[in-house]
């Protein structure tokens, strides 16, 4: 199972990046998917999931910024970035978590935010 993501870029602080994340369409159905990043040296996060009903959880350093959305004719999920900061700056990687025994991941796209 491959897993999509694209649109990471660099951007200044205050700016807006917009990433997807394709899943094919047996999995997305059922799947959380969701939004983990990692900066060099520290640990894996997450930063928000949406479950296939459209349950929405954030990270709190997030909450207000951020937001996770379905698009479910597309089978792809948005995480629209607004208001980033250089503390953003990161790996992501898109995850569909089907059960515990079923997790995918996508490649890692990288997001620069400068101040």
């Amino acid at each position: 199972v491959q897993l999509q993501a694209s649109g990471g870029g660099s951007v200044q602080a205050g700016g807006s990046l917009r990433l997807s994340c394709a899943a094919p369409g047996s999995i997305f159905s059922i799947a959380v998917i969701g939004w983990y990043r990692q900066a060099p040296g520290k640990q894996r996060e997450l930063v928000a999931s949406i479950a296939a009903g459209g349950t929405t959880n954030y990270a709190d350093s997030v909450k207000g910024r951020f937001t996770i959305s379905r698009d479910h004719a597309k089978n792809t999920v948005y995480l629209e970035m607004n208001s980033l900061k250089p503390e953003d700056t990161s790996v992501y990687y898109c995850n569909a978590l089907v059960s515990r025994r079923y997790e995918y991941w996508g490649q890692g796209t990288l997001v620069t935010v400068s101040s």
